[in-house]
């Protein structure tokens, strides 16, 4: 057995053991980064560094490091090298505001309004929100940041009569905005899919263009069935996941 080290950790290899190394070393890695060791943002050796110190292939550490970027632990970034990613949002498909599923995950939500205006809506957001053509709609655009790093574009439609003011909106979730207002969310329609980052959004969620990107569409419903709004939201694919629980029938 022999202990070598690899940027701030000391990883011990078993070379007697059944175990392969490539293993060995992602299992050393990955205890670094949940333990701490290796902080969001930390860059490691490159993988020909990585096998001439760990005195193993270099294909083996290319393995090891392959199978952290594959469980989302690692990321590679041309021009940078591979860093350690930073700390994701895991965010179950409930009925809830992605400011309320920050809190409760004790992270500090920010949000800056990118744009705010009031007028008609196009024919495709009058369809999904069941208004006329004519009816006046408050359509926002917001950049959502968790502990002061970017993780989401929201594009939302709103019928005028719903629409929080934009200081709102700095300080607080549009649920709670509603709830505020008396209206309740009892149901919504939820669209979830992935396309590559286009225009500025690349650019706002920090990554580089033509990143995917994380799609959700939603229509939410109030207790009458009336819909209260439309949501486009882009989110960050490297730092931002949907967990879902599937059951048997």
């Amino acid at each position: 057995m022999c202990l070598v080290s690899t940027s701030e950790i000391d990883v011990e290899l078993d070379r007697l053991s059944p175990v392969p190394l490539y293993f060995q070393l992602a299992q050393a890695m990955e205890k670094a980064i949940v333990g701490g060791e290796l902080k969001p943002g930390d860059r490691i050796e490159n993988e020909i560094d990585l096998a001439k110190r760990l005195n193993m292939s270099r294909p083996t550490a290319r393995q090891g490091i392959q199978a952290l970027v594959d469980k989302g632990l690692l990321v590679r970034k041309r021009g940078v090298g591979t860093q350690v990613v930073r700390n994701e949002v895991h965010r179950s498909v409930e009925l809830t505001s992605l400011f309320d599923d920050l809190v409760a995950s004790g992270r500090t939500p920010t949000t800056e309004v990118l744009d705010y205006r009031l007028g008609t809506p196009d024919e495709d957001v009058a369809d999904e929100l069941g208004i006329d053509r004519d009816a006046p709609v408050v359509s926002i655009r917001r950049l959502r940041r968790a502990d002061d790093e970017p993780i989401a574009i929201l594009t939302n439609h709103i019928p005028a009569d719903h629409a929080p003011a934009p200081d709102e909106l700095r300080q607080k979730g549009l649920y709670q905005c509603f709830r505020n207002r008396g209206l309740t969310i009892q149901m919504a329609r939820q669209r979830i899919g992935a396309r590559l980052a286009h225009g500025d959004e690349a650019g706002l969620l920090g990554e580089e263009p033509g990143e995917a990107v994380l799609t959700m569409q939603r229509v939410a419903f109030n207790e009458m069935g009336q819909a209260i709004e439309l949501g486009r939201h882009v989110y960050r694919a490297s730092l931002y996941f949907f967990d879902v629980s599937v059951h048997s029938r």
